[in-house]
């Protein structure tokens, strides 16, 4: 069963109509496209798992963390290489 996530984030929503507006230009849709795939990325990665790491910092040691898993993006259509 498949399931499709609709984003509901002000701007996502936001670039979106400027995405759709006809009177946006090559340039401007580009960016758009670019900043969308960033959002996109960020609300699908929410939930990625995560594993404690400690890093030495200039201040000393500090706990952070480290994704489990690596995630690899796959154009469906030639439409899609805009987003990866």
């Amino acid at each position: 069963m498949s399931q499709v996530f609709v984003s509901q984030h002000p701007l996502v929503l936001h670039k979106l109509t400027a995405l759709r507006d006809i009177n946006t230009d090559h340039r401007a849709f580009r960016e758009l496209v670019r900043e969308l795939a960033l959002l996109l990325c960020y609300e699908a990665t929410q939930d990625l798992p995560l594993q404690s790491k400690t890093v030495t910092t200039p201040m000393g040691q500090a706990q952070g963390y480290k994704a489990e898993e690596r995630i690899g993006l796959v154009p469906i259509l030639r439409a899609g290489l805009g987003l990866v």
